[in-house]
């Protein structure tokens, strides 16, 4: 994955205008969160660091987002959506079903636990559920399909782009309040936010357009 904004860390906004004492109190909860299951069992916890790791793989280059620390901990904390799909149970309900169905399915396919298999293996688990051919067992009358899309990837893509990393990442500068942002339109930033790092290419084709040699 190509860094496009190298030596940005929206971190370092911490005591500009851009954040106030709230936002700096919720970016700390956020970043001191603990490790350790607190809702799920640890047995389930492990499943849930293995199919976050296959749903959305990070750098290695750097400190991974705690995925499934920050699902364990909107489910220990019961943050609601606000709404809830009829055919499925409670989000911490429908979280302990579908990692048991996910293990189990492991178990039915490949004779191992989902932690045991390899990446394509899981994959292939992940696609199962995804589809909708997996039923019954633990999951209930859950649709498997419905857990996977509407609970599982929601979660852990909104846990992913909730933290400080993925910020720095897409060099998003976090809640700007009070200073606001002012440029909006498209391809425009405020002074204070990241520049996008472009390539040799991208700055020649930009220098020949504005007619610099």
């Amino acid at each position: 994955m190509t860094n496009l904004y190298p030596g940005y860390d929206v971190l370092a906004k911490r005591r500009t205008p851009s954040w106030n004492e709230k936002t700096r109190a919720v970016i700390d909860h956020r970043l001191a969160i603990p490790r350790e299951p607190r809702f799920l069992s640890p047995e389930l916890f492990v499943i849930l660091e293995a199919f976050c790791a296959r749903i959305l793989p990070q750098p290695s280059d750097r400190p991974p987002v705690p995925l499934a620390a920050l699902v364990d901990t909107k489910l220990f904390t019961n943050l609601q959506d606000g709404f809830r799909y009829s055919q499925m149970p409670d989000q911490g309900e429908a979280w302990r079903c579908g990692l048991m169905a996910l293990d189990e399915a492991a178990r039915a396919h490949y004779d191992r636990g989902f932690t045991a298999l390899s990446g394509e293996q899981q994959d292939d688990v992940l696609r199962r559920m995804e589809r909708g051919e997996l039923s019954g067992g633990a999951l209930g009358d859950m649709p498997a399909e419905m857990f996977f899309e509407h609970r599982a990837v929601l979660d852990i893509v909104s846990s992913y782009y909730a933290h400080p990393t993925a910020w720095s990442e897409m060099g998003f500068g976090g809640p700007a309040s009070p200073r606001g942002y002012v440029r909006m339109g498209l391809d425009r930033r405020d002074p204070w936010e990241a520049a996008e790092a472009k390539s040799d290419e991208e700055e020649h084709a930009r220098r020949e357009n504005q007619g610099v040699g």
